[in-house]
């Protein structure tokens, strides 16, 4: 692996039962001491995993520093489809709060899973139609917008 630098994203690909979430427990583990606040998203999996994780980290000394975020495979889509929000939104507490912090997504695959079934669900559409609307809509706001330079925005809404 290369090292990466704060800010950058580095993604982890292997097939099955390669020990990609051995890597994230690892780098986990390494950050000990370093200040870094490590959030952990596990998406889809299965809670006997998610124990096994929380368990390894837990003897490793490495849950002082670390927030798991886990939305098992018998959550209903819903959550599997927030969880890595949630933790994304965790980071960015940390981000807004001059701390460091890293967050690792295990098995974003079934985040794109849950989002398929909710889609699916509610029956919106997955093509680029849903974006035109918006932008059509938005367009229009704009042109029924006073033509002031000293309106805001927050006063045409």
């Amino acid at each position: 692996m290369i090292p990466i630098g704060r800010g950058q994203r580095e993604l982890i690909i292997g097939d099955r039962q390669t020990g990609k979430t051995a890597v994230i427990l690892d780098t986990i583990i390494n950050q000990k001491g370093s200040g870094v606040i490590c959030i952990y998203c596990a998406i889809g999996q299965k809670r006997s995993t998610i124990a096994q994780v929380v368990k390894a980290l837990t003897d490793a000394g490495a849950m002082e520093y670390t927030i798991v975020v886990a939305s098992s495979a018998a959550e209903p889509a819903s959550l599997q489809y927030i969880a890595p929000y949630a933790a994304c939104a965790m980071g960015e507490y940390f981000r807004d709060n001059k701390m460091h912090a890293v967050t690792f997504y295990d098995d974003l695959s079934k985040h794109a899973q849950a989002y398929r079934e909710i889609s699916l669900l509610l029956r919106g559409r997955r093509d680029a139609r849903r974006f035109r609307v918006t932008c059509f809509i938005s367009t229009r706001a704009c042109w029924n917008a006073p033509q002031s330079s000293t309106t805001s925005w927050a006063q045409v809404r």
